[in-house]
């Protein structure tokens, strides 16, 4: 019944239905028994709620716009194989099995199945190339300014308080306090002058310090220390203030700017413990990151279309270069591994471009210049102007004098620079100074990678600006392409989950419902769209 009718409804099918008429029952119930169990039956079908779960990102639903389309949609009931007069689930459901997924660690559960099917069909294999980028993820909680962000802080774990424990709180908490923190430090206007800025921030410092001591005294009871608001509220304490006393009198402040705990863990909401504060290139945001990983084969040559094989979510602060060997790793898991792999310079590393024979994969990807300023601009002394003596551990200048330090060290990344360094002495005098550093304080430093890594790192800079190397490495380019694909179609630039790990399932499903209208794109034989060029940057200027 249910087919016919959409049939007759769509005669040219949709989305949804051309999916069900290439793939069948895409997922088995019994691939979730992990999640929901094996006695029984669930109310709703696991492999139902997958379709669903993948649907709403794949037209950018929320869950009760999903909810209605499974009661209301006729190609959304082929899709699912229901009967019409199903009445379907409550909006609530998705939610819980998101929750299932995550609390049984199968959030790629459902990208696996997609792209193990797809291996059967030979539309997905190991080998050939794949591409990796990333794109910034602002989380789904406002930026606070630091008066602010305190304040709401120890007012989130008051209210956490107030639902966990009411009779304990009715004893233990200062009556001020619900006039002072019942409604949102945001919703009134904050003091203008720094003076009562400075008092106001001193008062609520104070009385966090007096919440946690109540929270941690031998009569509270001690499931209280493991609420998550009142753990987020003593790690922001710690991080924002620093506290005395002496002779009986207390004294809390501010933690200066150099004071603060790195961006890589310090806690930027209250309501979003995970996210984090990161730059780059002049765009600044609160929230997280997500890598990309695509098939990028010629489509005529392989008979295969360009998938997403594999996302990775990880904080603002995470270096990019840091989760290559991950993205690797799970391709090995799912055979998917590519012969050549096409980075840009972010993920590119002196460590991955001499390591990757062991897997048998060719990483290609360009390296950043190592020049000063004044050498880019065609004027000043590059690295490649020293002459490094590897067995002495010295450098020479080009004005013949010899480096006085030589430091092998860790970076925040895990990795061994070697920073070498004039003596100061030494740069004071020289008569090319202007051309070598821009320091009156300080001679020339350098930092190099050891002997084998810099080797192959000036390798790659003598490639890079080959002719063949561009073309090689233009394909590159293409991930931006599905990275703007996710954008538009699911809206992956603004997470609307709060967390981590809710954060990282919703790229997985987004990276699956891009995986289908890709198929549905490429079995229709819908040609890939040409870059767009704007009117102005078209114009011929050349009459």
């Amino acid at each position: 019944m249910t087919r016919d009718v959409a049939r007759a409804a769509f005669p040219k099918g949709c989305l949804a239905m051309r999916i069900r008429e290439r793939l069948g029952p895409l997922f088995a119930d019994e691939e979730f028994k992990e999640a929901f169990g094996v006695r029984g039956r669930p109310g709703v079908s696991p492999g139902q709620l997958a379709l669903v779960s993948i649907l709403q990102f794949a037209e950018n639903l929320t869950d009760r716009q999903a909810a209605h389309a499974v009661r209301a949609r006729i190609d959304v009931k082929y899709l699912l194989g229901l009967e019409l007069t199903d009445p379907g689930f409550d909006h609530t459901v998705p939610t819980g099995f998101r929750d299932r997924l995550l609390a049984h660690g199968l959030e790629e559960k459902i990208l696996d199945l997609l792209l193990e099917r797809l291996t059967g069909m030979g539309l997905v294999a190991s080998g050939g190339r794949q591409r990796t980028d990333s794109t910034h993820v602002l989380a789904a909680v406002r930026s606070l300014n630091r008066l602010e962000f305190v304040g709401e802080t120890l007012r989130s774990a008051l209210e956490a308080l107030a639902a966990a424990a009411p009779d304990w709180m009715r004893t233990s908490m200062d009556p001020a306090w619900q006039e002072r923190y019942g409604a949102r430090v945001d919703a009134y206007r904050l003091p203008t002058e720094e003076r009562e800025r400075r008092e106001l921030a001193r008062q609520i410092a104070a009385d966090g310090y007096r919440l946690l001591e109540a929270v941690f005294t031998p009569k509270a009871p001690t499931w209280l220390r493991q609420v998550p608001a009142v753990t987020v509220l003593r790690t922001v304490w710690v991080q924002q203030f620093t506290r005395t006393v002496a002779d009986g009198e207390e004294e809390v402040v501010w933690r200066g700017k150099n004071d603060l705990p790195p961006s890589r863990v310090l806690i930027t909401s209250p309501y979003d413990p995970d996210a984090r504060y990161a730059k780059k290139r002049g765009s600044a945001w609160v929230g997280y990151k997500i890598h990309v990983s695509e098939s990028c084969d010629d489509p005529k040559q392989s008979q295969r279309p360009h998938l997403i094989t594999h996302v990775v979510t990880t904080d603002a602060t995470v270096n990019d270069a840091m989760v290559v060997d991950e993205v690797h790793d799970r391709l090995t898991s799912r055979g998917l591994l590519p012969a050549e792999h096409l980075l840009d310079a972010g993920y590119t590393s002196a460590e991955l471009l001499t390591a990757p024979v062991s897997r048998g994969v060719t990483v290609t990807g360009p390296v950043r210049s190592n020049n000063t300023r004044q050498a880019a601009r065609g004027g000043g002394f590059g690295k490649t102007a020293f002459a490094i003596n590897w067995q002495a551990k010295q450098a020479v200048c080009p004005a013949g004098a010899t480096s006085r330090y030589w430091t092998e060290g860790v970076d925040n990344n895990g990795r061994d620079p070697i920073r070498i360094r004039f003596a100061t002495a030494t740069c004071a005098s020289c008569p090319v100074r202007d051309q070598c550093t821009r320091s009156t304080q300080y001679g020339r430093q350098l930092t190099v990678r050891p002997q084998d890594q810099d080797a192959v790192l000036e390798r790659v800079r003598a490639e890079q600006s080959t002719a063949e190397w561009k073309q090689r490495y233009a394909a590159r380019a293409g991930v931006e392409g599905t990275i703007h694909q996710a954008v538009a179609t699911a809206g992956v630039r603004r997470t609307r989950y709060v967390g981590l790990a809710k954060t990282h399932l919703a790229h997985v499903l987004t990276a699956t419902a891009v995986n289908l209208i890709r198929l549905d794109a490429w079995w229709n034989e819908i040609p890939l769209a040409c870059t767009r060029t704007s009117r102005l940057a078209a114009l011929d200027l050349a009459a």
